[in-house]
């Protein structure tokens, strides 16, 4: 699968600081009927976003005018706990984020974002704790350098998995990573049937 690579990011965040934001609030269950990725961005955190009547809430962040134009969400501490459904990392990416920052990010979590082309970033909790505090900042991820340049000037480095930062700055998952290395794996097999 291909997607949008990242280079740099630069964008207000949107800010959801409750802690422990698992993959049922990201997309509930019952919004699982399809392994498509397309439209699941408007069932992102649906209970959140919207009344019982299907009438936007006023008072969710995650209805702000610009909302669209905030490509990087800070979440709250152990951000996509629970289960592993891809289909959280899917909604977040077609509702229109690039990354997710907080202290922690549940494991499962983390690898399939980074799988899909969402980059998931720790920082420590000073740097987070800013962030929580001040929603709509604007903010500059620079992936290839590995840091987060805040609005006061101030950089923060982030540690990320060589492959699947290689994937994210070509704009690729793991299969078309390998689908790229085909003529060299192809003169591999050649070799080994030759000394074979």
């Amino acid at each position: 699968m291909a997607f949008a690579s990242i280079t740099t990011i630069k964008s207000r965040t949107a800010v959801l600081g409750a802690e422990n934001i698992d993959t049922d609030q990201i997309i509930a269950a019952r919004f699982l009927t399809t392994t498509s990725q397309d439209g699941l961005g408007q069932y992102a955190f649906y209970d959140w976003r919207y009344m019982q009547d299907g009438t936007l809430k006023s008072d969710s962040p995650l209805n702000a005018s610009d909302i669209q134009e905030r490509r990087i969400l800070v979440g709250g501490a152990n951000f996509g706990c629970g289960s592993s459904r891809e289909h959280a990392t899917w909604a977040l990416l077609d509702f229109g984020f690039r990354a997710v920052i907080s202290t922690d990010i549940a494991d499962i979590f983390k690898n399939n974002a980074l799988k899909n082309g969402l980059l998931a970033i720790e920082v420590d909790r000073e740097t987070h704790e800013a962030l929580l505090a001040t929603p709509g900042v604007e903010i500059e991820i620079d992936l290839p350098v590995q840091l987060v340049r805040l609005s006061n000037g101030r950089t923060v480095p982030f540690e990320i998995e060589a492959f699947a930062k290689s994937c994210l700055l070509n704009g690729v998952d793991t299969l078309g990573a390998l689908l790229a290395q085909s003529e060299a794996i192809a003169a591999y097999e050649r070799r080994r049937t030759v000394e074979g």
